[in-house]
């Protein structure tokens, strides 16, 4: 099940991401927020629902949320931060 949520994050990052970005590009505004609310989404996504699954004590859903959680960390990190707010400074 860890790999399961491995790519069910991978899955949901790469097409809210796809629409965060697309909905910043087309903002005639500043793209800032569009930016910050896809990164605020992607981390209640991966980290929240993990731990929440984590606390249910199934070993499937144990599984499944620590696979999130690892998502959420994986692509933070091969991302170099991107629309996982840990790099603000690309939003600026």
């Amino acid at each position: 099940m860890l790999f399961a949520g491995l790519a069910i994050y991978s899955l949901l990052n790469a097409i809210i991401g796809f629409f965060i970005f697309f909905a910043a590009m087309g903002a005639t505004g500043s793209p800032t927020p569009y930016l910050a609310a896809g990164a605020a989404l992607l981390a209640l996504v991966g980290l929240g629902a993990g731990i929440g699954l984590c606390f249910v004590r199934k070993p499937w859903s144990r599984g499944l949320g620590l696979g999130l959680m690892i998502g959420w960390a994986l692509w933070s990190i091969l991302s170099a931060g991107i629309c996982t707010g840990i790099n603000p400074s690309l939003y600026g």
